[in-house]
């Protein structure tokens, strides 16, 4: 499986960051032709499920995703999130990492291993490109910046 890597940093605390990239409503608003709903009630914990459907009329499909790591940013201590894929499309993992970064600020880590059902290795590069620039910007969205 492909592993996708992005690193930003940002002028918001810790804590801003976090909450902004822990709206999981707001993740689907970034990705073109994508809605999430969370099926969980808030706050957002170790077993929150969560589903980001994309597409376009009949030509749609799940991501279903459960939270299975959930340490929110503290004093200097990093803040991480895993989510686990559990869909019929979409298989694998994301970590977002939530950093201090001095003077001030922060900086967040995404790291996404995905498979996608009926793309085999030959696919894998083109799988990061498209991740890279998709996740890329919905997290640009997602921080402000």
């Amino acid at each position: 499986m492909p592993v996708i890597r992005i690193v930003r940093t940002t002028t918001l605390q810790p804590a801003e960051a976090w909450l902004r990239l822990t709206d999981w409503e707001r993740h689907g608003a970034q990705v073109p032709f994508t809605r999430t709903s969370v099926d969980t009630a808030p706050p957002t914990h170790v077993g929150t499920v969560f589903t980001a459907r994309t597409g376009v009329g009949r030509l749609t499909f799940d991501d279903p995703m459960e939270v299975t790591v959930w340490t929110p940013p503290a004093g200097a201590a990093a803040g991480l999130v895993r989510l686990v894929k559990h869909g019929r499309v979409v298989r694998g993992w994301a970590e977002i990492e939530v950093r201090p970064y001095f003077p001030s600020g922060a900086q967040v880590h995404w790291r996404e291993e995905l498979s996608l059902r009926g793309l085999g290795r030959p696919f894998d590069p083109l799988v990061v490109a498209a991740g890279r620039f998709l996740f890329g910007r919905a997290l640009d969205r997602l921080l402000g910046t």
